[in-house]
């Protein structure tokens, strides 16, 4: 196993209780600087539910960095065993996910996800969960918000505009590519505004959204369309 996990709570909560969790964990939450010049592997991590089965197919994949080869796939299907509630998605995915990270065996020094980190109404998103469970540096890159307002980034790779939610600056409105429709990248955990848009925008290459998680996001999508022709 490449990490190690950290117990923060039970997984079999009430709505209540949820909240709660949120509420208490946010306070743990750290954002400091991340030195790019010192990632040698970034990790990127997204979920697929097969509805059908009532089950979450969770991946990870590892690349290189910077030069995003991949050093390791992983994918892990787990029971869904929490409701879909908005703003509580990480009590249903982050159970998957540290499953599937306890098969990896290439250690990552950074790992960005398909969610909030920050940008979150109790400040606690999946990249801000999950980073907390593992003990290590987490960026939540999503492709749309969740809170908060913001102004026009520019029009060229690498603008950007902050997104405020009740006064406070929770995360960058990105643009990674000339002309295409920006992403929104709130630190998670253990990193700062200005390193996850730098590690975001560098694991950008001829796509909009980062490599690593749209290698994930491709890596969940064939072992759900394997898992479920083979029941």
């Amino acid at each position: 196993m490449a990490i190690r996990i950290r117990r923060l709570h039970r997984w079999d909560l009430s709505y209540e209780d949820a909240r709660r969790v949120q509420e208490r964990l946010r306070a743990r939450v750290r954002r400091r600087p991340l030195a790019l010049s010192r990632v040698r592997r970034v990790a990127g991590a997204d979920i697929a539910i097969a509805g059908r089965e009532n089950r979450l197919i969770a991946a990870v994949v590892v690349l290189a960095f910077p030069s995003l080869e991949v050093l390791e796939t992983r994918a892990v299907i787990s029971p869904l065993t929490f409701p879909y509630i908005p703003g509580l998605l990480s009590f249903r995915e982050v159970p998957g996910l540290l499953a599937c990270l306890e098969t990896l065996q290439t250690p990552f020094d950074v790992i960005l996800l398909d969610g909030q980190g920050i940008a979150h109404p109790r400040g606690l998103g999946l990249a801000s969960h999950l980073g907390l469970a593992i003990g290590r540096p987490a960026v939540g890159c999503a492709k749309s918000r969740l809170v908060g307002e913001h102004r026009p980034p520019g029009p060229c790779r690498g603008d950007h505009a902050r997104l405020i939610f009740e006064g406070r600056y929770v995360g960058s409105v990105l643009r990674t590519r000339d002309g295409v429709n920006p992403i929104y990248v709130s630190p998670g955990h253990l990193v700062d505004h200005p390193s996850s848009r730098r590690l975001a925008l560098a694991c950008c290459s001829r796509y909009r959204i980062p490599e690593p998680t749209r290698l994930a996001h491709i890596a969940a999508g064939m072992h759900k369309r394997r898992s479920s022709g083979s029941l």
